[in-house]
């Protein structure tokens, strides 16, 4: 889930914003303005309808992001990485890097979010009623119930026991203090999150069809990412464990090809590429260096003419912001690692030598004998 707007940091978390986000802004102010607010405080002006209606939607995403730095501080203090918050169109996404360490932990970190969300709850519910007693703005106090009451909602939605929500991940705390392993808990409790998303789709298609209701579409479309978020994680969490004890170097793909960076396009092509099943070559300096990394799907885009006058290291990735790895270290350690460019490439080196390179297919060739192997 990336961030279409970056917001910088909170408390040290990088927080985003995904362009759903504003359709659902749109919704919650049309909403507030054009139904809830005037049905509970009549005989207001419009322009005050939208105003309190806009600032409570932006309070109700506070509350969103709120609930996913409860997720990421707790997280960071137990050790796991927090790469950042994006909020989008079903809410927020605190991104963590890896796993808790313990069944603890996790619980810890799970019920983090909605602890926030309760402590909210009663925070917006006690200003209503602080509101009511000494006749305040009606507006503004028609706009704390609802945000209360959608602080209560997103507490009881996230404690359903359907994996990836924070009740799911409850669940997998507790079933992995049972049985002590984390892998066959993530399972069972992905299971029940598929479960529960069906239930989703078939209410939603009910409401839809049977009574007409367009809601019904928002549960479907939630059904859905959440058999889609279950379905992802648990598989993330499983091929960790397959790759469990593999060190890079068990599964690096040894001794490539390294091409002169120096010599033009047309003469790696016609020197370098015949017979090689490599997408992508190690580049080296005059003195023998490294000096980078080339892939042939960049190499395949220089335009003919220009294939006998430049260099094969005009298209590479200098060795400054190729990634790397030690053969020594986990694989999944590094799986975080790998480069959206370069065909995920990564260069592994031994003291500074070159001795492999790395890609998500040797880490998929590594999962496919694991399996046959069990």
């Amino acid at each position: 889930m990336d961030s279409s707007v970056r917001l910088g940091r909170i408390a040290g978390v990088e927080v985003g914003l995904h362009w759903s986000l504003a359709i659902v802004f749109v919704l919650i102010v049309w909403t507030l303005a054009g139904q809830v607010l005037p049905a509970v405080v009549p005989d207001q002006s419009q322009s005050a309808y939208w105003l309190v209606s806009a600032f409570a939607a932006f309070l109700f995403y506070v509350s969103l992001l709120s609930h996913e730095m409860g997720h990421a501080l707790v997280a960071r203090r137990l050790g796991v990485k927090v790469d950042g918050i994006t909020l989008w169109i079903f809410g927020g996404v605190a991104r963590l890097r890896g796993d808790a360490a313990s069944p603890s932990a996790e619980a810890k970190i799970a019920i983090a979010g909605p602890i926030v969300s309760l402590v909210l709850a009663i925070l917006f519910g006690g200003i209503t009623f602080a509101l009511d007693a000494t006749a305040g703005p009606p507006l503004v106090e028609g706009a704390c119930a609802w945000l209360a009451g959608s602080n209560g909602l997103l507490l009881l939605f996230n404690l359903i026991p359907a994996f990836p929500l924070d009740g799911g991940r409850l669940l997998r705390a507790w079933l992995w203090q049972r049985s002590g392993d984390r892998y066959r808990a993530t399972s069972s409790a992905a299971r029940l999150g598929r479960i529960c998303a069906f239930l989703l789709i078939a209410i939603g298609l009910a409401s839809l069809f049977l009574q007409g209701a367009l809601s019904g579409l928002w549960l479907i479309f939630l059904g859905w990412f959440l058999m889609s978020a279950a379905r992802s994680e648990a598989t993330q969490v499983l091929m960790r464990g397959a790759l469990a004890g593999l060190r890079v170097g068990d599964v690096m793909t040894p001794d490539p090809t390294v091409a002169p960076g120096w010599i033009t396009v047309d003469e790696f092509m016609r020197s370098y590429l015949p017979g090689q099943r490599a997408i992508a070559f190690p580049l080296k300096t005059f003195d023998g260096d490294l000096d980078g990394l080339v892939t042939l799907h960049r190499l395949a885009q220089v335009a003919p003419e220009e294939r006998s006058s430049r260099r094969v290291r005009d298209f590479g990735t200098g060795m400054a912001e190729v990634a790397k790895a030690s053969p020594n270290e986990q694989v999944i350690a590094v799986l975080d690692r790998f480069p959206q460019s370069d065909e995920g490439q990564m260069l592994v080196l031994d003291g500074g030598k070159l001795v492999g390179t790395l890609s998500p297919t040797d880490v998929t060739r590594a999962l496919r004998s694991r399996r046959v192997s069990s």
